[in-house]
């Protein structure tokens, strides 16, 4: 660092605190690392612990005059390395603006970025609404976060993902100016959907400091079916019969690895010995949730369904779900992760898990595959061994071709968690390469001095 950003830096802090504007290294230490445990992470320069957009832009305002990268970050909970530090950096953390104002007339809320998806689920239910996407780490995870990566959740087989909610934003851009897009507005067609640009940009194009989303009714109490199978495809079959004729709440995966690590986690008497389980639930009104739910253990006999079990309890049902949403920190503690996040068109679900299970055999790995099954959206989790070079070398291998998997049956390398750095290397193998420099046109124009998150994407 030069003296000059050295000067600089500190009128920073005088100007913002010293509460605000971090630089001892030990402190910063926890800024380092999203849950993706990139390796390669740096050493910041700072952090901005920003407690306002006019914090965000003062940041942004001195990274930009001394041409110093700025990565955002909200709880750290990403999985693709998006918010990891780079050498020299300016991390800019959200996680102190957690303000939350919900409108019961407009259905609307408006929340800072660093609240978490928990707490803006909550505020809304205090008025009798829902904000329905529902990530599994929806309780650590922030809306910002959600925001830059359009994250989706175990619901977004029915209800949609991050986008489908995010109407308004306030965004400060690559110079440190600060500009609304959208509103509380249920129809909008003024200018370029530059609202929707945002979403998903994991920081690259600017940095989301309030937004503003749709909310629903609450969701009514669901019924849950759970049913295991002796094949994956029996399993991944019974998807496709589902989606065929519904679109039930709730439609996920979990193959025997997820299913053992999760009973070793929850002792609740899951079948160790099943191929795959689905958990599904309906939460259309009680006469017609029956109705489907009789439609849907009929479907899953008829794929040969080991078993099948279905309640209306609300504390039966949701105990299923907790053990979905355990299923990766279950199966890291049988080692530490490369997490995956691919999907593909339904039709080749099947094709995808089975697919995967190859790899696993051929890499000689353990690849445990959860999924959001209803909308092809899978998460393999390939489990490593630190004190085992070539079978850390196997697993990156693995890694790579899971991905070129999705990609070969029409899919997608990311889903839900973003491209962040561990993915970006087959990102022009998904979309193609007029895509790709169109891409990195966009980002240009916004970020012609690039550093906005530097190394993310693109």
């Amino acid at each position: 660092m030069s003296q000059d950003t050295k000067t600089a830096l500190d009128e920073l802090v005088a100007e913002l605190g010293p509460d605000v504007v971090v630089v001892d290294e030990d402190r910063m230490a926890g800024y380092r690392w999203d849950r993706a445990n990139d390796p390669d992470a740096g050493v910041p320069v700072a952090v901005v612990r920003a407690r306002s957009t006019q914090d965000v832009q003062a940041a942004v305002r001195f990274a930009a005059a001394h041409g110093v990268a700025v990565v955002p970050r909200g709880a750290g909970s990403g999985l693709s390395g998006g918010s990891t530090a780079q050498d020299g950096c300016l991390v800019v953390s959200t996680e102190r603006m957690t303000h939350i104002e919900v409108d019961p007339v407009t259905r609307t809320v408006v929340t800072e970025p660093g609240a978490m998806n928990a707490q803006v689920k909550a505020a809304a239910a205090e008025h009798g609404l829902w904000y329905p996407p529902d990530p599994s780490s929806y309780e650590i995870c922030s809306i910002g976060g959600n925001v830059a990566t359009n994250a989706g959740g175990l619901c977004c087989v029915k209800y949609g993902v991050t986008t489908d909610y995010v109407l308004g934003m306030t965004v400060v851009l690559a110079d440190g100016t600060a500009v609304e897009l959208g509103g509380p507005r249920l129809k909008d067609k003024a200018g370029l959907s530059l609202t929707k640009l945002f979403v998903g940009s994991e920081g690259t194009l600017g940095i989301i400091t309030r937004i503003v989303l749709r909310l629903i009714p609450a969701q009514r109490p669901p019924a849950t079916l759970v049913a295991t199978f002796a094949t994956l495809d029996d399993a991944t079959d019974t998807v496709l019969a589902i989606t065929r004729v519904m679109r039930p709440s709730m439609l996920e995966f979990m193959d025997r690895p997820t299913i053992n690590a999760v009973e070793d986690l929850t002792r609740m008497g899951l079948d160790r010995e099943a191929a795959a389980m689905l958990v599904i639930q309906s939460d259309e009104p009680a006469e017609h949730a029956g109705r489907e739910i009789a439609q849907i253990e009929e479907i899953c006999q008829d794929h040969k369904a080991t078993e099948v079990f279905h309640t209306t309890d609300a504390d039966e049902g949701e105990a299923f779900v907790v053990a979905r949403r355990q299923a990766i920190p279950a199966v890291e503690r049988t080692g530490p992760l490369l997490l995956e996040d691919v999907g593909v068109p339904l039709p080749q679900l099947g094709a995808l898990v089975d697919g995967i299970a190859d790899i696993a055999t051929e890499r000689d790995v353990t690849i445990a595959v959860i999924a959001h099954a209803g909308d092809g959206n899978t998460h393999p989790l390939i489990v490593t061994d630190p004190s085992d070079e070539e079978q850390q070398a196997r697993a990156q291998l693995a890694y790579g071709e899971v991905m070129s998997l999705a990609i070969s049956l029409g899919g997608t390398i990311t889903g839900e968690h973003g491209v962040g750095r561990l993915k970006k290397a087959w990102l022009g193998e998904q979309i193609g390469e007029d895509a790709l420099e169109l891409n990195r046109r966009v980002k240009q124009a916004l970020d012609p001095h690039g550093i906005l998150n530097p190394g993310a994407i693109l």
